[in-house]
């Protein structure tokens, strides 16, 4: 299988910036993460799932135990992230029809 190639939205790089401001530690939980991703998605120990209600068409991976990455696939070699936060920041995002790739 080929690398996959991974893009942060501008929402992601302000939510991560936000999250890396306030968690400092965690940096490093994200990174090692990030390795087994661009290898394999469906790595195990990430436990990527689909998501459903208005995340239709999303995925998530976990960091750790409560903290999740949401992204979905350009496509079958791309990934675009769009999120991360704790399980319930992320289930609050929001997304107008105009962003949601996947709602015409």
């Amino acid at each position: 299988m080929n690398q996959i190639k991974v893009a942060f939205s501008s929402s992601f790089k302000r939510a991560l910036k936000f999250f890396l401001k306030k968690h400092t530690a965690k940096q490093g939980n994200f990174e090692e993460r990030l390795t087994p991703f661009i290898e394999n998605p469906y790595h195990p120990k990430l436990e990527t799932h689909k998501l459903k209600g208005g995340l239709i068409g999303y995925l998530a991976f976990i960091i750790e135990y409560d903290l999740r990455v949401i992204f979905y696939f350009k496509n079958d070699c791309s990934v675009i992230f769009i999120d991360i936060g704790t399980h319930d920041e992320v289930n609050k995002l929001k997304i107008t029809p105009h962003e949601h790739p996947f709602h015409s």
